[in-house]
């Protein structure tokens, strides 16, 4: 273990480093019907028998819509310096076109507000994953005018909000949308179409670059515009050339599919050549690498666990393990001649295996591919089986160690040249775990979904102590004194 990822070791972070937690907005918000807000894709595949852990929806969630102010002091009591979360696209432009529904926006005018004044930096990500319905019917992110409605979207939220928000992410996660929701059809709108996935993904790149100018053409010129990406960490089973071809593979299919076009112009040519059998990529026009390839302030980065890939074995059967969900159809087009195995070590509930040298290898990474660029971590944390003991108090030791762990690499990644500002824990509290339903608790603050009552979890209160004092506590400390419960 290095040192700096010694328990006993002290670990401090500059002074100006962001502590924050993060959230989405179907994930939280309930309030699915209210003031003028329309199904998106996951109200419609939250609602189709069997697509999600015994048929849970966000129809009420954990009630931020209504909870919102108290939510925000909790955050405040918590010491957290940033809070990021999303925009229902559906609850400001129901149908994906046209002018805004005013109380919808209002409602992210209140909070960016109480964020505001609880000094809280208010970071908003525009997309996460929730397309409202109407224009998935006309097509979805296959369809190049998604991303033209995107940009719409963007500036209409960034004239209603820029003037108080200046940290901005257009998208979340776009290798999810893409991928879970139209080639393995995990994840909404639940597509099985390998094509239309890569379809999905150009649009989605375009969307960014896009929506990145429609918003620095309505916003004061100091604001941050970022996009969060879930970069793999793929490694190899072995350093045999098929296993590393393999290896690349993915790479491309995860990672140089989004960062090729928006950092450097350019999709990789290993990229057309892997899934040339499945597209001819021919929606690529003229002008669009150019269009995406708009120069960030920011990247966001989100990290769970790495990923080990090999050359398929002829003779082996059975199905993938590649962490993300049951489902005959493969998230990885152009990629059945390669399989994953499950990493060593201890796993959290999700089964993902904990490693932290994952999330410092992702930060250099980045540090080289695109230097100069700051850095924040938008996402990372555990999924653990939480429970109330008898006194109302709920410890999770195991997500503290995961915490210290990933905390730990990421400033071991800032002593080794990496300019990264901020952390953003996922996730403020429990909530819907997309076709996991209410089944994973990924919160630092523990919800009973029967009364909807907070209680921040041990985790909660080590994490507090972090941000007040820009050191990471001993990972003995978990029973530091409980905030009060909100109901």
């Amino acid at each position: 273990m290095p040192e700096s990822e010694k328990p006993d070791t002290p670990v401090t972070f500059p002074p100006a480093f962001l502590w924050g937690a993060a959230t989405s907005a179907y994930q939280i918000e309930g309030a699915v019907r209210e003031d003028g807000r329309t199904p998106s894709i996951w109200d419609t595949f939250s609602h189709t028998p069997g697509k999600t852990a015994d048929g849970e929806t966000g129809d009420i969630a954990v009630d931020h819509y209504h909870r919102y102010r108290d939510d925000v002091a909790l955050m405040a009591d918590l010491g957290l310096t940033a809070y990021r979360f999303s925009i229902s696209w559906s609850r400001v432009q129901p149908t994906g076109r046209g002018p805004a529904v005013q109380r919808g926006l209002d409602f992210y005018r209140r909070l960016v507000d109480e964020l505001l004044a609880h000094g809280i930096k208010p970071a908003v990500t525009l997309y996460h994953w929730d397309l409202p319905q109407e224009l998935e019917d006309a097509g979805g992110w296959p369809e190049r005018d998604t991303a033209y409605r995107f940009a719409e979207y963007a500036q209409i939220v960034g004239e209603a909000l820029g003037d108080r928000v200046e940290q901005w992410i257009t998208l979340n996660e776009p290798w999810c949308s893409a991928f879970l929701g139209y080639a393995s059809g995990v994840h909404a709108p639940g597509r099985t179409d390998a094509a239309a996935s890569l379809k999905a993904a150009h649009h989605l790149n375009l969307a960014h670059g896009l929506g990145t100018t429609a918003l620095r053409s309505v916003m004061p010129a100091r604001n941050s515009v970022a996009v969060s990406l879930n970069s793999s960490v793929v490694r190899p089973l072995s350093q045999d050339p098929a296993d590393l071809a393999a290896a690349r593979k993915i790479d491309d299919l995860a990672n140089g599919v989004f960062h090729g076009p928006m950092l450097h112009g350019a999709y990789p040519e290993t990229l057309y050549a892997a899934t040339e059998l499945v597209t001819d990529w021919s929606y690529v026009q003229d002008g669009d690498l150019a269009a995406i390839h708009q120069p960030l302030d920011a990247l966001g980065l989100n990290y769970y666990t790495p990923a080990l890939v090999a050359a398929t074995d002829p003779e082996a059967d059975g199905p993938r393990v590649d962490g993300h969900g049951a489902s005959s159809h493969s998230p990885w087009p152009g990629a059945d001649d390669v399989a994953f195995h499950q990493t060593p070590g201890e796993r959290t509930e999700m089964g993902w295996t904990i490693d932290p040298t994952g999330l410092h290898d992702l930060i250099m990474r980045y540090t080289r591919e695109a230097p100069g660029l700051p850095l924040y971590i938008t996402e990372n944390g555990a999924a653990y089986d939480d429970k109330p003991d008898p006194d109302g108090r709920v410890h999770d030791p195991e997500r503290i160690g995961y915490l210290h762990g990933h905390l730990s690499a990421v400033r071991r990644a800032i002593t080794d040249g990496a300019d990264v500002r901020g952390y953003y824990l996922w996730s403020l509290m429990d909530n819907f775990e997309w076709a996991y339903g209410y089944g994973k608790r990924f919160g630092a603050v523990y919800v009973d979904y029967a009364t909807l009552t907070r209680t921040p979890k041990s985790s909660a209160h080590w994490y507090a102590q972090a941000a007040r004092t820009g050191a990471l506590p001993p990972v003995t400390s978990a029973d530091l004194p409980p905030l009060a419960a909100t109901d």
